[in-house]
């Protein structure tokens, strides 16, 4: 396979296998810091809580590896980031202010990468507090302020840690650190989710056959996943000669490459948050006609919910496909660069005509990208309801991993490929 080739090539590079070792023993301390238990908690209670089904609990014990269930001191993991990352996103869209600080170049990154550190802590906290006093609360065993304090401070610290662990991937390793803490942590699971099936072939509850069906499902749907993170429309572009002095430039021909599923998995996790809060909030409200509610309308295990459930998750995964694309692609502002540096599309007119005609190409995409998305998101829902497989580890796991994995191939190549042009230049 390319990975193991380009893992093998990058491996005899001195100055590529530091930054490799150095990612490895990052990973390592997040592994291990997985495992350390917050203080003062009942582990039995805790065991019990997470028996059954946890709806949007899954996909944050998921991200996790299994820290949030045990409740250790990165139960948190990266998610606060995450969501910090994301807000700070759509503010640069929503306010001029954040709009002009990205466009300032690096002094206009270091503030808001700043503002995203200090959201992060903020949002940390606030989690941290609704944990231990809400959802978790029955678990701690001394309910005494001072202990309530120590937890919060735990699991905040955990986090801005492991925000801190990621940022020093991105400068001293490979890859992109808070996407490998992500990739870490679903890849932990993959043990239990072995052991899991195993189990269920040998009570009975799931055949051979099954086993084999599940194996060849999953080897396809690894194959789409790679083919639509591979996935590029190739825009070409015809740039005009210009005379300047007595040098000729331009005339050249290029390409606008725009990838298929520009938004990744952005708006699987978007849709999962908001279609399974309510059902979180069940867990604080146990036992109400509310919660009797959700568990049956809109929860993935009630009936006719799971249905609703899948329904909504489709069209949420659409809405925020289009969405979280116009963010990362602007037609006007490439149609605006290219007309500036005097580019242009063969047969399409500069400006406003080129803006339109990038904004039918990016629909059309977001279209076949939001019909993948979707599928990876709901079919793990519907298995789940019709075969007694539970699939937490399902499409969206998939689409990380392997998401992660084909970028971390990516950087080695272009690690290599910059070490080779660096020897040449000597």
């Amino acid at each position: 396979m390319k990975l193991f080739k380009t893992i093998s090539k990058a491996w005899g590079v001195p100055e590529i296998r530091k930054k490799m070792i150095f990612t490895l023993l990052m990973l390592l301390v997040y592994r291990i810091g997985s495992n350390i238990p917050v203080p003062g908690i009942d582990r039995t209670y805790l065991s019990q809580m997470f028996s059954g089904d946890t709806g949007l609990l899954d996909l944050f014990d998921l991200f996790s590896g299994g820290a949030f269930s045990n409740f250790t001191i990165f139960a948190l993991s990266i998610t606060p980031y995450v969501t910090a990352s994301i807000i700070v996103q759509l503010l640069a869209i929503a306010f001029p202010k954040f709009e002009a600080m990205q466009k300032e170049g690096n002094e206009g990154r270091k503030k808001l990468a700043a503002i995203t550190r200090y959201l992060t802590v903020i949002l940390g906290l606030i989690q941290a507090t609704g944990l231990t006093i809400g959802l978790f609360r029955k678990a701690i065993i001394d309910k005494s302020a001072f202990t309530m304090i120590v937890i919060i401070a735990v699991l905040t610290a955990g986090t801005t840690f492991l925000m801190w662990l990621g940022e020093k991937i991105n400068e001293k390793g490979i890859g992109n650190g808070i996407s490998l803490i992500i990739f870490a942590g679903i890849a932990a699971r993959l043990p239990s989710t072995v052991r899991e099936i195993a189990t269920q072939v040998s009570e009975g509850s799931m055949s051979i056959v099954g086993v084999i069906v599940l194996v060849i499902v999953s080897v396809l749907v690894t194959m789409l996943i790679i083919a639509m993170q591979q996935g590029v429309r190739k825009i070409p572009v015809q740039y005009a000669k210009r005379v300047v002095g007595r040098k000729m430039y331009g005339g050249q021909s290029t390409h606008i490459p725009i990838k298929v599923n520009q938004a990744g998995v952005i708006p699987i996790i978007f849709s999962l948050s908001i279609i399974q809060f309510p059902l979180t909030i069940t867990y604080f409200f146990p036992n109400t006609g509310f919660s009797d509610f959700v568990n049956k309308y809109l929860s993935p295990s009630g009936n006719p919910g799971v249905w609703i459930y899948a329904v909504l998750n489709v069209m949420l995964t659409f809405l925020f496909t289009y969405f979280y694309t116009v963010i990362v692609f602007n037609p006007s502002e490439v149609a605006g660069q290219m007309k500036q540096n005097g580019g242009f599309i063969p047969g399409i007119r500069p400006g406003m005509a080129t803006a339109k005609y990038l904004t039918d190409i990016i629909s059309r995409l977001c279209f076949v990208d939001g019909v993948f998305l979707a599928a990876v998101a709901i079919i793990p829902t519907i298995v789940s309801a019709i075969t007694p497989l539970n699939m937490a580890f399902g499409g969206t796991s998939l689409l990380i991993l392997i998401g992660v994995a084909l970028d971390m191939v990516q950087q080695l190549e272009n690690q290599m490929i910059m070490r080779n042009y660096k020897g040449f230049l000597k």
